[in-house]
């Protein structure tokens, strides 16, 4: 009961001892609104004290003494803080594809024309390289390959220009840069520069012989970046698959062909071990899993020809502007690409498998 809420007393016409009693009451009811309000009656959280309800401030019969009846605090539900997207997300007006890759120029030799057909279709497409395919060269080497990637995203894009660089922690603790052509948001590539794991499966000197494959394998616990980023471990790098294919929710995601398929053997193994972190990562999740395309590598050269004409011409001419970056495979025009051994051969191919397709052991 508030003073406000009081009846109004009457002037006294009662003899002393009434007048009393009747002190006495209000003294006590007075008592137990102090002891009630510093026992918490009032709601958690307000300002001032409220005003209790009616029916607790209806007065007691003179012959009962009672304490005013204690309210239950407001049951006042805390909101759910928001939780920030992930660092990953990347708006796109239309559909997206997801292509993940071992190296810088997978992409181009074996996920072609399938990229370049999404570009043109006005499509968004994200592209992450997870090692730096630095063949134990160092970072010169690394970025001479990264600067020949842009330029042909350019061509296949059909616009010169210049690229914006934003370095990137996924939630997941992976470290990435990202990169984006100025005035085009449908376009971007990640590079993380793991360390190549070598044809040989067992690195190179000059990175400690780590590897993809040894991480997965259990043989070393983490992996760090060529490029000085945070080591990580495989579940991180799972994780952090798992948080880029939610936050960008392609229609398709590209990738290499898993450890374990029937077109594995002979293929790189870093090649094997990405398919396989993808296939075990965004392959869980239900509403990316049907979407995914597992490119045949190295061992499609045992495979017919499937690419000629107009579309091998656009095909290789991405693939010589790449490769004017890189001094390992450098071609000056299209004969000379298509006479490169081995590659020549790939760039004459392309054959992406479902999950069906596979034909796992």
């Amino acid at each position: 009961m508030t003073r406000a809420d009081r009846p109004t007393p009457r002037p006294p016409r009662w003899g002393a001892g009434v007048l009393i009693a009747v002190l006495a009451v209000v003294l006590l009811v007075g008592g137990s609104i102090v002891v009630s309000t510093a026992l918490g009656v009032w709601p958690l959280g307000a300002a001032t004290p409220q005003a209790a309800p009616a029916a607790t401030r209806t007065p007691s019969p003179a012959s009962t003494v009672a304490p005013v009846p204690r309210v239950a605090p407001s049951a006042t539900a805390s909101p759910t803080p928001a939780v920030p997207p992930s660092p990953a997300v990347q708006a796109c007006d239309g559909d997206t594809v997801l292509t993940v890759w071992a190296h810088p120029d997978d992409d181009i030799i074996f996920g072609n024309p399938t990229i370049s057909d999404a570009i043109a279709a006005g499509q968004c497409v994200r592209t992450v390289f997870l090692t730096a395919g630095d063949a134990g060269k160092g970072l010169d080497y690394t970025h001479a390959r990264e600067l020949g990637i842009l330029r042909a995203y350019n061509h296949m894009r059909g616009a010169d220009g210049l690229w914006d660089s934003t370095v990137v922690t996924l939630d997941a603790g992976l470290r990435l840069e990202r990169l984006t052509p100025q005035g085009d948001s449908r376009l971007s590539v990640m590079f993380v520069r793991l360390p190549d794991g070598n044809i040989t499966d067992r690195g190179f000197d000059a990175t400690g012989h780590s590897s993809l494959s040894r991480l997965i394998d259990g043989d070393i616990s983490t992996l760090a970046p060529i490029d000085g980023g945070p080591a990580v471990d495989r579940a991180q790098l799972s994780a952090a698959l798992s948080e880029i294919a939610v936050a960008l929710h392609p229609v398709r995601t590209l990738t290499h062909v898993p450890r374990g398929s029937s077109y594995a053997p002979g293929d790189h193994p870093d090649h094997s071990a990405v398919g396989t972190l993808v296939r075990d990562s965004i392959g869980q999740d239900p509403a990316a899993a049907p979407g995914i395309l597992y490119f045949v590598g190295y061992p499609s050269i045992d495979l017919p020809r499937t690419l000629d004409g107009a579309v091998l011409d656009a095909k290789v001419e991405t693939y010589r502007i790449y490769a004017q970056q890189d001094s390992v495979v450098r071609c000056s025009d299209r004969d000379a690409c298509l006479k490169t051994r081995k590659f020549g051969e790939w760039l004459r191919r392309s054959y992406p498998l479902t999950e069906a397709d596979l034909r796992m052991s």
